[in-house]
């Protein structure tokens, strides 16, 4: 089971100046003591002491008590549509919290498709997004990376 990651050492920055107290230099510190970076990352170490990097914790939703990363809800997307590209967010409904909407170029992807990907890769149902929307271009940054705060943006319009 995974955790954020949390790191030091000499080749980290030395600190934050921060625009309240110019010249003062404010070192790193975590939960871990001062030092120590909490880079936002969810990361797991293997049997061989590999580090591997499996999501992001602000890429996370709380769906009906559990934590789901929204990379899953894409993942499962790409095991079904592998040619469109599909994008997860956030989206907040009165009274019933956070759900799923993806993003997806692939106008004929169902949730019902999702589900059964779900069941045969022995994922939690609950990382398949309640609404699909279409979209015949996923807005991406410069980078060619999605860009979660306009589609974030989308999916709080929607009724």
């Amino acid at each position: 089971r995974g955790g954020e990651l949390h790191v030091r050492g000499p080749n980290l920055m030395l600190g934050y100046l921060r625009a309240e107290r110019p010249g003062e230099l404010e070192p790193p510190a975590s939960i871990l003591g001062p030092g120590w970076y909490a880079t936002g990352d969810i990361a797991e170490i293997d049997e061989e002491g590999f580090l591997f990097i499996t999501g992001r914790l602000k890429r996370f939703i709380k769906v009906a008590g559990e934590m789901v990363p929204l990379e899953l809800a894409e993942r499962l997307a790409a095991e079904v549509s592998p040619r469109a590209r599909s994008a997860a967010v956030a989206r907040t409904e009165a009274g019933r919290g956070e759900s799923i909407v993806l993003f997806t170029a692939d106008p004929g992807l169902r949730r019902e498709a999702l589900l059964e990907a779900a069941r045969r890769l022995g994922v939690t149902e609950l990382a398949v997004a309640r609404r699909i929307e279409y979209l015949a271009e996923i807005p991406t940054l410069a980078t060619g990376k999605f860009d979660y705060v306009r589609l974030k943006a989308l999916a709080e319009q929607l009724r």
